[in-house]
C-alpha cells in the first residue's frame, strides 16, 4: 500500500479532529467533522480554472445503503468540465429542484463537489451494507440508482432505470474531496498492483468502453472481430483497444495526429489511421439526396475505407466504437460491416448526428446508444484490470490544488494522452508526473 500519513492516537483515546491536512488521514474509522473539497458554486460557473475553489465543507452523513470513503486519488473526466461551466446542465439548480420535489438524487446544497472516479479506503458503512467493511481498499464506479425503484427491484438492468444517475456529476459529494459518500454497490476491490492514482484513473472510461463492447449482444466483441475505435489515444479509446485485444478482437484505432500512432500500437492496435489525412468529415446534409452529392461524398468516404482495409485485410469493422458523433457518424455508418453495430456513448464533436439511412437499413446495421455501466459491466472490467489485461493508461497526475487546472486543460483539449488523476489522500508515487 502507498504511504499514508496517519495522525497519532492520544493515550487510549482517538481524538476526533476538526479537519486534517490534504495528504493525511485520521486513524482508520475516525471521521473528522469537516473536509477540504474542490467546490463549484453557481456564482462561479465558467472556466474550470476559476470555477473550482478549495473550501472547508462538513463531511456528509451516509444512509443505510451507503459507504463513506476516504479518497486517496480521483480521476478527471469531461463531465466536470460541464459542471464547472454550468452547461448544458446547471447541476446545482437541477438537484435543488429535485430536492424540492422529493426526487431521488435531489440535494438542497448550494454547491457541487464533482468527481466520478476514485480510489480510496472505506471509513464508515451504513447499517444495510454487507459487501464492504471499514478498511477495505476500493475503486468506485459512478452508476447509482434508487434501490427502491420498481425497475431495479424487478432485477432489470439498472442503467435503464428512471432513477439512474451518474455519481459526482448528476449527484453531489463526488471524489474531489477528502471524503465521499457512495452507494455500497459502487465499491469494487482495488487492484493491488496499481498505485492509488492509477487505481483512480480508469473506471469511468473503461467501464463505459466495456459495456459498449461486451453488453449489446449479439454484437458483443468476439475473437477475430474487427473493431474501429475513434479517438484511440484518449481515455475511452485507450481502454477500448485493450478490451478488444483481451477478447481476441482486432482493434484499429483512429487518431488525429501521427504522434499518437506509437502510443496506440503499444496498447495492442493492429494498425492506426490518422483521420486528418482525409477531408470528408462533418454532418451530411439533405444534399446527400442529390445523385452528384452522393457520388462525391461516397468517393471521399471510400478513400478512408480503403485505407482501413489496408490494415484490416479488406474487412469492414464488426463494431464501430463511436463517441465523436457529429463529425464521424456518417463515416461510421458507411464503414460498418453488414449486420454490424455502431455503438455510441457521446458526441464530443457535436450532437447533430446524421447517417445515410440507405446504408443502415439495406445492410441491416445497428445504431446503439450506450451509457456508462451496470454493476456486472463494472466488475467485468475491473477483473480485466486485476488480471493485468487492461492498464489504466495514467498519463498525468495533478496535485489537489490543481483540480481546476486539469479540467481547464481538458476543456481546451490540451491534456495528455490516456487518463489523468488528482492526488487527495495519497502521496505521489511519481507515476504520471507532469
Amino acid at each position: 500500500m502507498d504511504e499514508i500519513l496517519i495522525p497519532k492516537k492520544f493515550g487510549n483515546m482517538t481524538q476526533i479532529p476538526e479537519i486534517v491536512p490534504i495528504g493525511e488521514l485520521p486513524e482508520l474509522g475516525v471521521v473528522p467533522k469537516k473536509m477540504y473539497a474542490q467546490v463549484i458554486r453557481p456564482e462561479r460557473y465558467g472556466e474550470p480554472k476559476n470555477a473550482f475553489q478549495i473550501e472547508q465543507i462538513d463531511v456528509p452523513e451516509i444512509g443505510p445503503d451507503e459507504v463513506l470513503v476516504a479518497v486517496m486519488a480521483a480521476g478527471v473526466n469531461y463531465n466536470n468540465v460541464w459542471a464547472a461551466l454550468g452547461y448544458p446542465v446547471d447541476v446545482v439548480g437541477t438537484r435543488n429542484k429535485m430536492a424540492e420535489k422529493g426526487t431521488f438524487g435531489g440535494d438542497a446544497s448550494k454547491f457541487h463537489i464533482g468527481g466520478s472516479d476514485a480510489s480510496g479506503i472505506v471509513y464508515k458503512v451504513g447499517s444495510d451494507v454487507s459487501n464492504v467493511k471499514v478498511g477495505d481498499e476500493v475503486v468506485i464506479h459512478c452508476g447509482i440508482w434508487d434501490r427502491n425503484d420498481s425497475w431495479v427491484k424487478e432485477g432489470k438492468d439498472p442503467m435503464f432505470a428512471p432513477s439512474q444517475l451518474i455519481w459526482g456529476y448528476e449527484t453531489n459529494w463526488g471524489s474531489f474531496a477528502q471524503f465521499t459518500k457512495v452507494q455500497s454497490h459502487q465499491c469494487l476491490p482495488r487492484p493491488k498492483h496499481l498505485s492509488w492514482e492509477e487505481s483512480a484513473a480508469y473506471m469511468l472510461v473503461a467501464a463505459t468502453a466495456y459495456r459498449m463492447l461486451h453488453h449489446w449482444k449479439p454484437n458483443d466483441v468476439k475473437k477475430g472481430d474487427v473493431v474501429m475505435i475513434w479517438g484511440g489515444a484518449g481515455g475511452l479509446g485507450s481502454m477500448a483497444i485493450q478490451i478488444v485485444k483481451a477478447a481476441g478482437g482486432v482493434p484499429i484505432p483512429i487518431v488525429s495526429s501521427d504522434d499518437k500512432i506509437d502510443y496506440c500500437m503499444k496498447l495492442g492496435a493492429e494498425g492506426v489511421l490518422n483521420r486528418n489525412k482525409f477531408k470528408h468529415w462533418g454532418a451530411i446534409t439533405t444534399d446527400i439526396n442529390k445523385p452528384e452529392e452522393f457520388v462525391k461524398w461516397t468517393k471521399a468516404a471510400r478513400e478512408f475505407g480503403v485505407a482501413f482495409w489496408q490494415i484490416s485485410n479488406k474487412r469492414n469493422p464488426n463494431i464501430v466504437f463511436e463517441h465523436p458523433g457529429e463529425s464521424t457518424l456518417p463515416t461510421s455508418a458507411f464503414c460498418c460491416a453488414t449486420g454490424g453495430m455502431i455503438v455510441i456513448c457521446a458526441g464530443t464533436t457535436g450532437f447533430n448526428a446524421t447517417v445515410d439511412l440507405r446504408y443502415l437499413w439495406m445492410r441491416q446495421k445497428r445504431l446503439q446508444g450506450s451509457h456508462f455501466a451496470n454493476d456486472d459491466n463494472a466488475k467485468g472490467l475491473n477483473d480485466l484490470v486485476i488480471s493485468k489485461k487492461v492498464d489504466p493508461c495514467l498519463s498525468t497526475t495533478y496535485k489537489f490544488e490543481e483540480t481546476g487546472t486539469s479540467h481547464q486543460l481538458m476543456r481546451e483539449n490540451k491534456h495528455s494522452h490516456g487518463n489523468m488523476a488528482i492526488l487527495v489522500g495519497a502521496k505521489s508515487t511519481g507515476l504520471g508526473k507532469k
